[in-house]
Order: C-alpha cells, then structure tokens, then sequence
C-alpha cells in the first residue's frame, strides 16, 4: 500500500508539473473542428500526437461494407471517406494485463456563435477553464490518455502490459468508429472510455430505440372536418399512451444504479409532422420516438414490447383498427450495456481514484448510450466509463472543462495504467 501511494504521488508531481503542457496539448485539440462527418482533420491532429510520443499508430477509414450487416447499432452513414480512426500501439515489455483507452474524436455542430462568450474554436482559458466545442465531450478523454502517458515516461515508469489508444469517429450517431476498431481486431483485457462523467465510475449505460409512426387519416376541407379523419387526433391517444408506457417503467422497473433517476427510462416524441394546409383535415401525421431501457432488456424483445403496445391501442380505435399506424425502427438503435461492479477493472480504478483524491469514486449509470456498449457487446471486453467534465456542459453553448478536473483524471488514468498493467522492474 505504502509503495503504491509513493507512486501516486511521484504520478501526481509530475502531472503537476506538465500541467502548462497538459493545457496546451488539450487546446490544440479543441482549435481543431472534428463534427460527426468531418473528423478527417482531427483524425490526422491526433495520429501526429501518437507518433509524437512513439506509438505504433494505426489509421483507417470504416467502410459501408463493413459495417452494412451492423446498421442497426450505427445507423446509416451519409460519409465515410475522410473519417480517420486512429489507434496507438504501446507495447509493454511483457507479464502485464493489457487495456484499451477510447476516446471519440467528432463532436455535435457548435450551434449558433452568437449564443457562446468564447469562440466555438477558440480554445480560450479562462478562469481555469477550457472553452470550445468538445472540450468536455470528449477531447478531454483523449487528452487523458496521452497525458497520462507523458506523465508515465516522465517517472521513468515502464508498464509490462500494452496499452492500446483509440480516437474514434461518429460516436455522437451511433458509435461507427468504435465499432469499427473491435471489428479491426482490437482487444484487451479490459477497455476504459473517458467519457465526462465528472469523475464518477460509470459501469452501465442505458439503451434506445428510436422510430417513427405512422398515422394515415383521410383528408377533407376544413369546412367539412367531419368528412375527413384527422392524423393528428388518431395520433394522441398513442401519444397519451407512450406517456403512461413510461409512467408505468418507471415505476415498476428496478435497477440499483438507476433507481436514483426521477425518469430513468424517458419516453420523448422529438419530431411531429402533419398536415399541409390550415385548412385541410391532415390525412398523414408522422412522429419520430425515442424510449430508453436498461441493461437486461433486449434490443429485439423491447422492439416487439414497445410495437405492440402502439398496436394495442390502434386496436382500441375503429379508424386504427382497419388503418393501423405503420412503425420503422430507424437510424442506429443503442443496446443497453453493463460492466459488473465487481469486476477487476471497476476495483482498479477505484483504487487509483481514491490515491489520488482521497476519496471514494461514486458508482453511477449513464442514461445515455456510449460506445462502452461496442466495446462490451461486440469486443467481448469489460468495459467503463470514468473522466473529467460535466456532461450537462456537452453540446451546449459555451462548453468547457476545468483544467484542475482533468488533472485530476490524469493522474487517476496514470494511476490505473501503473496498477492494471504492472510496472516492470
């Protein structure tokens, strides 16, 4: 114990004193545009920042090929050419467990500019933070890795393991990237994602359909409603009904890590379109749906559970009865996944947490998807969430992340890295 706190501290001072580099090398991250589709200029900042510190770098691009038998858990892609996926090989020296740090590289649009106090792409520090779109989601996560490295080869430290670095493409629409680095081959005896969990230990994330209904009335003129069937009116009693399905989840469903959550399975009718005319009877009304469920739920057995209940009160209605609304599961569809936490990985980095701040890591669930869920369900590799920043900060104007935070993460990561993969003598 005693020698495994003095190498956190030997892990802490020289993080400390890397902190101007940690900064700089995060802001060169941020200046660079990367949204979901256009991460082609990111791809190459970060293959150049894995050769800087001697990693084996591989680059690739997903293909349509590849991943055409997997659209359902990424969804169609509008672009791949460009997309650069990166992984940096560092190799131990042999008798160590191995580890993957993922990090996604693309980021959401910026938004509106007049919305921010900092340029999108400025990377301004201020006040101890770093502003910009994808500061906190994630580039924070890729800067961890490798700073956690520079602190590493700072304390002369070599690790037995290997430790395998991945910036990956298209997280923010399904995970293209991360699924398409399992697919290459890549695998370790555990994976940590550094999504922004504000330092909290996430070991499940939550799944998602997403679809879209139908509803098919029968137009008339205005003033002639009567003659015609409107789609908007068939539609809300299906809308009623989807919020006492989640009403109904939420109180009946139990899960340790998310019974915390007022609304731990949301139920949300993002898009509604009807009609074409203020005075036509609306003949067609489309909606498109997204409904959370935990681990231990299914993707295919939801669908059926969620498209029955729909049916079931089309059925209730004499024009739905003979004019059932239509349902399409579109776009990628995210699988709800989990990492026991008591397993090995979980118990290391609680250890390394509570080095380095003295305190117990927090235990919690995400009620997002993330591309963990590639990692455990297609890689066969547990699989966690633990990084700096706020999620509520991500795609938001004026997104950032307190350096002192990521700081911390570095020395946690260095820490796990130390523990997980063995020094070697």
């Amino acid at each position: 114990m005693a020698e495994a706190n003095q190498l956190a501290a030997r892990i802490s001072r020289a993080v400390d004193d890397a902190r101007e580099r940690i900064v700089e090398l995060h802001r060169s991250f941020v200046t660079v545009r990367s949204v979901t589709g256009e991460e082609g200029p990111m791809g190459a900042r970060a293959a150049a920042a894995f050769k800087e510190r001697g990693l084996e770098v591989d680059t690739w691009v997903a293909t349509a090929a590849e991943m055409r038998a997997y659209l359902e858990h990424v969804g169609e892609q509008t672009v791949y050419a460009g997309r650069t996926n990166v992984a940096g090989r560092q190799k131990g020296t042999g008798g160590g467990r191995s580890i993957l740090l993922n990090a996604h590289i693309d980021t959401v649009p910026e938004g509106d500019h007049a919305l921010w106090t900092q340029a999108p792409y400025g990377a301004a520090l201020v006040n101890g933070r770093i502003y910009g779109r994808g500061s906190c989601d994630m580039k924070g996560g890729l800067t961890t890795h490798l700073a956690a490295l520079d602190a590493l080869a700072a304390c002369g430290i070599r690790l037995k393991g290997d430790v395998t670095v991945t910036a990956t493409v298209g997280e923010e629409d399904g995970g293209l990237g991360a699924l398409s680095t399992v697919l290459r081959g890549y695998r370790a005896d555990a994976a940590l994602v550094t999504e922004p969990t504000e330092l909290a230990l996430v070991t499940a994330c939550e799944g998602s359909l997403v679809f879209r209904i139908t509803v098919t009335g029968r137009s008339a003129h205005a003033a002639t409603r009567d003659e015609g069937v409107s789609a908007l009116e068939k539609f809300i009693p299906i809308f009623q009904d989807l919020m006492l399905f989640e009403h109904q989840r939420n109180t009946t469903l139990r899960h340790p890590l998310y019974d915390v959550f007022a609304n731990k399975v949301p139920v949300n009718v993002g898009v509604v379109r009807a009609g074409n005319w203020a005075s036509t009877v609306p003949e067609m009304l489309e909606a498109e749906v997204r409904v959370g469920f935990l681990p231990g739920e299914e993707l295919e057995g939801f669908k059926r559970v969620v498209t029955e209940r729909i049916l079931g009160v089309a059925s209730r209605d004499l024009w739905l009865r003979d004019h059932p609304p239509a349902i399409t599961f579109f776009g990628g569809q995210f699988i709800a996944a989990e990492t026991p936490s008591h397993s090995p990985i979980c118990g290391a980095i609680r250890d390394a947490h509570r080095r380095v701040t003295g305190r117990e890591a927090t235990v919690e669930a995400a009620t997002y998807g993330a591309d963990m869920r590639h990692f455990i369900a297609f890689g066969g590799m547990p699989c966690v969430m633990y990084g700096a920043g706020d999620i509520r900060l991500a795609h938001g104007p004026d997104e950032y992340i307190v350096v002192d935070e990521l700081l911390t993460a570095v020395k946690v990561v260095a820490g796990l890295l130390a523990d997980w993969c063995g020094v070697a003598s």
